[in-house]
């Protein structure tokens, strides 16, 4: 927890409070269901919690913004940038029902009143999006067919609507066709030597009416 606060000085009461209780309600859910490694929950702030809230060193979200979790998994990044943001609305999608019911226990747990979820397929999923984010659910060629025609018409943040990935590793090869992607190094941010190899890439993308 003071691995988020450090990062995060200006965290309300609210949200430092919300943030203890994620771990004891994922450590709990884990041992029923699991949907984080051993190794993973022991670290889950610096591995999970942490690396979710990446995303918002890159681009802050603004009230009333939609977004899209795809394969959220147990619920990231979408559930610490719910805490972060709590007056933007997340979605939250994932096609294996274990995970999701996993997601909606801690969901309810921490009462967080602007989360909702999808058991399915992003495709199935409809509506509009200022940013979908996912962690390394799929090569970005994939991803984006997954995505397509989801994105808001009108962009109302600093970064133009799209796709934040958070990846790992050498992009060159996976990015080549996408000219406008933007790579953010998440070692610029946090220091610990989890990130060094830590990215969010962010993909603008054209709205699809």
């Amino acid at each position: 927890m003071e691995l988020i606060k450090k990062y995060f000085p200006e965290l309300t009461p609210w949200q430092i409070e919300k943030f203890k209780q994620l771990e004891t309600l994922y450590k709990d859910w884990n041992l029923k269901i699991n949907v984080v490694s051993r190794k993973d929950i022991d670290e889950i702030y610096l591995r999970h919690v942490l690396h979710s809230l990446g995303i918002a060193k890159i681009q802050p979200f603004l009230p009333e913004a939609e977004i899209l979790d795809v394969g959220t998994g147990g619920g990231f990044p979408g559930i610490p940038l719910a805490i972060l943001f709590p007056k933007t609305n997340f979605h939250l999608v994932d096609s294996i029902g274990k995970k999701i019911k996993v997601v909606n226990e801690v969901v309810e747990g921490l009462q967080l009143q602007n989360v909702k979820t999808t058991n399915g397929r992003v495709e199935e999923v409809s509506g509009h999006y200022d940013f979908i984010v996912s962690r390394a659910v799929a090569a970005m060629p994939t991803f984006v067919h997954w995505t397509k025609g989801k994105i808001a018409k009108k962009s109302r943040h600093e970064l133009k609507n799209g796709i934040l990935y958070l990846k790992g590793g050498d992009l060159t090869e996976e990015l080549r066709d996408y000219q406008t992607a933007r790579v953010y190094e998440l070692s610029d941010y946090f220091e610990e030597d989890f990130f060094e190899t830590k990215k969010v890439v962010h993909l603008p993308m054209k709205y699809k009416g």
